[in-house]
């Protein structure tokens, strides 16, 4: 299965490059130039992870991170961010975001933390799907 990813930055070159970065390396790739246009993305296509850069003109980073997290709360978030937006990217942290990566990265930095974050995501949907099981088994009385 392939792991579904949503690259969302302003800088359409580096979008296009990346996803056909990722696309090589059989990623299944969602772009967005925007925090509307990844929200628009989050809604109507399934995503695992979504890379997101911190800074962009309207809605930045943080504020689209906040509405993934409200919206999809088990897609994982991969913050990018330049020198200067560190500590924008350690504030993601703090609201939900998996981890962060500086701008330039290497692609093969990229993907290992995109495998990790769809492996927390993958964890955390069998935990749910463990407790609700329980709770069935609970109320049925077969515990």
């Amino acid at each position: 299965m392939k792991i579904k990813v949503l690259l969302v930055d302003d800088e359409k070159e580096f979008v296009d490059t990346l996803a056909e970065r990722l696309e090589v390396r059989d990623f299944e790739v969602t772009k967005a130039y925007n925090g509307d246009e990844a929200l628009e993305g989050i809604v109507h296509t399934e995503v695992d992870v979504v890379v997101l850069d911190v800074l962009m003109p309207g809605k930045d980073g943080i504020e689209t991170l906040l509405e993934i997290k409200k919206t999809k709360p088990l897609v994982e978030v991969i913050m990018l961010t330049g020198n200067a937006t560190v500590e924008t990217a350690i504030e993601g942290l703090k609201r939900g975001a998996y981890d962060y990566l500086r701008k330039p990265s290497e692609t093969k930095e990229l993907i290992e933390k995109i495998v990790l974050a769809y492996k927390r995501k993958v964890e955390q949907e069998e935990r749910i799907r463990q407790a609700h099981i329980e709770n069935i088994m609970l109320r049925r009385g077969w515990y």
